[in-house]
Formats: C-alpha cells, structure tokens, sequence
C-alpha cells in the first residue's frame, strides 16, 4: 500500500511540473510534434516555424538550466546553458541544417532580434523613473568610457607579458570584444584593418569574430557569477536599479489590458523606425543608439502621456516574459559556432580574453562607485555588456544576471563605446604601420 501511495506521489510530481506554464506531459507533446515535423521535413520556412523551435528548445533548455546542479548557481543558470545548448545542438548537427537555416535567416533577415530589442528598449525605458533615468544617464556614460579605457591599456600591456605585442593584443581582442557585436562592430573593424592592411576584410574577419566570441561568453558566465555574489554584499548592489535615488521605485504595475499591448507594439515600431531614419542621415550612428535618444528625450521631457508608457511597459513585460528563451536559443543556434570558437583557443588568447572581462568589469565596478552607481549593475552594464556581442550579448548578459531592466543603459554604453572603438581604431591602425 505504502508502495502504491510513492508511486502515485510520484506520478502527481511528474504530472505538476510546468515549463513556462504548460504540464510537462503537454509539453512533451508539442516536442514531439515538432520532432515529427522535422523529421518529414514539414517545418515551414517562415515566422511560425522558426518560432516553434526558438520557443519549443529555448524554454526546454532554459528549464533545464535552472535544474542542473552548479550550471543553475554558478554558470549563468537558465540564460547560459540554454545558449551553450541551443549553440551544441546547431554545431553538431543535432538539430536539422534546415532548421538551423530558418533560424540564422529569422535572426540576421527577418528582424526577430530588431522586434525584440525595440519592445526592450521602449518599454524598459519609458517605465523608468524620469528622475532616474537622467541623473543615471549623466553618470553612467563616463563610467562605461573609462573603463573601456582601462580595458584597451590593461589587455595591450598584459599581450606584452605574454609575447603577444600591444599591438596584436588591442588589434585582435579588445578592439572586437568591445566593438559592440558582430554586424555593428565586428564587421566594420574588419574593414578598416583590411583598409590599412591591404588585405580583404573576409582574411581579417576570422581574427576578429573568436575574440568577440569568447568575451560575449565570459560575460555572461561573469554577470551571472557576478549577480550571485553580489547578493553578499547588499549595499553595493541596486537589485536591477542602477543608482540610489530618494523617490519610490514601487510603482504599482498598471492593470492587465489587451488593447494598451497592442499599443505598446505600435509605439514600440514607431520607435524603432524613427531610430532607422536617423541613421539613414547619419549612417555611422547606429539604429539603436537613435532609437534610444529618441525614447530617452520623449521620456526626459514627458512627451509621452502615461497611458502610452504604460502601453509600452506592458508590452515588454509580455514580450520578455514569452520570447526571452526564445531570443536565447536564436543566438545560440544563429550566432554562436563552437567550433570557431575552439579553434582560437590558445591558451594566450583566452588569457587575454579573460583580462579583458575582468579588468572592464572591476573597472566599472570601481568608477560606478565613484560616480555614485551600484557597483554591481555598473560591472554589468558599464562592464560585461561592453565585452558582448551587441543586442543580442545584452540579452544574455542581462537574461544571465536577472537584470533586463538595465537594457537602455545596457545598449547605451554598448553602441556609443563600440562608434569610438571604430573611430579609434581607425587612428591606430594608421600609427601602428608606421
């Protein structure tokens, strides 16, 4: 009898377990549909097949992270192995070369990271409070810039140690970490270097794209560990609040209403297309770092009535709460190759790799409380996101260290250090050949 009562307790646990709010009986339902689907081949090439997979593998593997001993305290939890997951299961061919297709053609041409990111900026940033927000902004800015200078100083110095050469160090690790991601940073550095190098950018890329790489995976596994430490030590970290201000945060979270989402998805695009037209003027100026100019006036100079900001809260939370795995197992499947990032991995280079997150993070930590910012989310946004891969290394960074808040100044320090890391860049390569 007593044997009996185990097993059925069993079944009720096995039967209770929910992945993001589906039975785990239910779920593994939708997965071998999915499975079916891919095996004869029948995935369509389009929105709804892309998202099965992002939403299906991303939510399992997030699950699954949040599970597995040491991986959910220590590496990142959820945010990390759904990433490294996504990215084994795309690497050794696992998954189906078709749906790795559809996925990469969802993440760099139909604008899935765009759709996401624009909902994350917006929303995160007219829910903030104004006072917040500007007297944040004047001080984070500096915080990010010198500790991208220490940074460039600390891995051309320690590359000298290493028999590496300052310039090689700067050239080939902290310009790429810090350049603000593949298509906005990785890509254009490589050709100015081809530029000065006579040489074309496709040779230069393949030095460039490992560093990027491997510092986008370091700080997320940094931001991660950084986050659980930071729980030890509650006067330096702000909880996902970036600076100590004597307002009341605890705004009561507005009442659930369909139609302010549909709203807040318009505001969202429109926000986003004002941010593309400017950088139609300005094209060396990113579309993010317009969009988030943009959101940040309307929001400094209450443009926006509030049943509009509440719209585009509202939104986000929907969006963050729905696809946040989703967009984990994008950049996994679409942007991380393991195998490129094995074959760099001299034991030089990951050294430099590692003094490159570490040294822009403790630099950010150690500015931040000097300009009056929690220490813990300045190593995170000053910091680990001005080592990732652009919007899509923020996600992680902040996806891993429970702070998605932070994405504006995330993605604020992120695209105006990677446009100085291309203008300086530009100036350097000069001084180094001659």
């Amino acid at each position: 009898m007593m044997e009996l009562t185990r097993e059925k307790n069993k079944l009720e646990s096995w039967m209770s377990v929910k992945i993001t709010g589906i039975s785990l009986p239910v779920y593994l339902i939708l997965l071998l549909v999915l499975i079916l689907a891919l095996s004869v081949d029948k995935l369509p090439h389009n929105i709804l097949g892309a998202l099965a997979v992002l939403v299906l593998l991303g939510n399992l593997f997030h699950f699954l992270g949040t599970k597995i001993p040491i991986v959910k305290t220590y590496l990142g939890g959820g945010a990390v192995f759904c990433i490294f997951a996504s990215a084994a299961i795309a690497t050794f061919h696992i998954l189906p070369d078709s749906a790795v297709d559809l996925t990469k053609d969802f993440v760099n041409h139909m604008g899935f990271l765009d759709f996401y990111i624009a909902a994350l900026i917006t929303g995160s940033i007219l829910g903030m409070n104004r006072d917040l927000l500007v007297k944040a902004a004047v001080r984070f800015i500096p915080v990010a810039l010198l500790s991208m200078v220490s940074c460039f100083f600390a891995v051309g110095l320690v590359g000298m140690l290493l028999g590496n050469g300052f310039k090689d160090s700067v050239m080939y690790v902290a310009f790429p970490a810090m350049a603000g991601g593949i298509g906005a940073g990785v890509v254009p550095l490589s050709s100015i270097y081809a530029g000065s190098l006579h040489t074309s950018s496709a040779a230069v890329i393949s030095r460039l794209i490992p560093a990027s790489a491997l510092c986008n995976v370091l700080a997320i596994i940094f931001a991660a560990m950084t986050s659980k430490i930071g729980e030890n030590f509650p006067k330096q970290n702000g909880h996902g609040i970036l600076m100590k201000i004597d307002v009341d945060l605890n705004q009561p979270a507005p009442k659930l209403d369909i139609a302010k989402m549909g709203v807040g998805l318009a505001l969202s695009i429109a926000f986003f297309l004002s941010g593309s037209i400017l950088n139609y003027f300005v094209p060396k100026v990113h579309a993010y770092a317009f969009m988030i100019i943009v959101v940040f006036i309307c929001k400094a100079f209450n443009f926006i009535p509030s049943y509009y900001q509440e719209s585009a809260v509202m939104f986000n939370q929907l969006i963050v709460k729905n696809l946040t795995a989703a967009v984990l197992a994008a950049i996994g499947i679409a942007l991380l190759n393991l195998n490129v990032l094995a074959q760099a991995l001299t034991w030089q280079f990951v050294v430099l790799c590692v003094v490159s997150v570490t040294v822009i993070s403790v630099a950010a930590g150690l500015f931040g409380k000097l300009f009056g910012l929690y220490p813990v989310e300045s190593m995170i946004t000053a910091g680990m996101c001005n080592n990732s891969m652009g919007g899509t290394g923020n996600v992680a960074v902040l996806s891993a260290s429970n702070r998605m808040e932070l994405i504006a100044f995330a993605q604020m320090g992120n695209r105006l250090g990677g446009a100085i890391i291309l203008i300086l860049s530009g100036i350097l390569i000069q001084l180094f050949m001659i």
